[in-house]
């Protein structure tokens, strides 16, 4: 059941993140519009953006750390020993672990630290530039549980979209 509400959560941020970048497109050809076209650059559009490529960017990690698409510090290990082999990917799935349950408790602090300022051209909170990264990493948490338990059973996590 948690593999099943993990593969769930990891389709629906890879979901998301196409609608987000559907939307870095359309806010870009805005801005690209307004300015060319109109000669009036919306000054908006490119505070949109690069807020939404923190998004996409942000849960396309934790969505690459359930498909074990990360860094691949196990590549090394299928030369070594069952034995070794085990206990290695059991500490690279807990460093990832710790790594992201550092990302989301410092990114929570960083977003309650500056949730009173405004970003000027969205007229929104300025936390918001640090949500996806702290909601990331709560993920990561999450899938890197999943990884541990299934090291546990014997079996392999299955892609999101496999």
């Amino acid at each position: 059941m948690y593999t099943k509400i993990c593969r769930t959560l990891a389709r629906a941020c890879m979901r998301l993140g196409i609608l987000g970048l559907v939307a870095v497109i359309c806010a870009v050809s805005w801005q690209v519009f307004g300015r060319y076209v109109l000669n009036n650059t919306p000054t908006w559009a490119e505070s949109l953006a690069l807020l939404l490529v923190l998004y996409v960017t942000m849960l396309g990690v934790a969505v690459g750390v359930r498909d074990a698409g990360h860094i691949g510090l196990e590549s090394l290990l299928v030369l070594a020993p069952d034995s070794l082999r085990l206990k290695m990917e059991y500490l690279i799935h807990f460093l990832i672990l710790l790594f992201g349950a550092a990302m989301a408790w410092n990114c929570a602090s960083l977003a309650e630290s500056v949730w009173t300022y405004r970003l000027p051209t969205l007229w929104i909170s300025e936390g918001w530039k640090y949500v996806p990264a702290a909601v990331s990493g709560l993920l990561i948490v999450m899938f890197s549980i999943e990884h541990i338990v299934a090291l546990a059973q014997g079996r392999e996590v299955e892609p999101s979209w496999g």
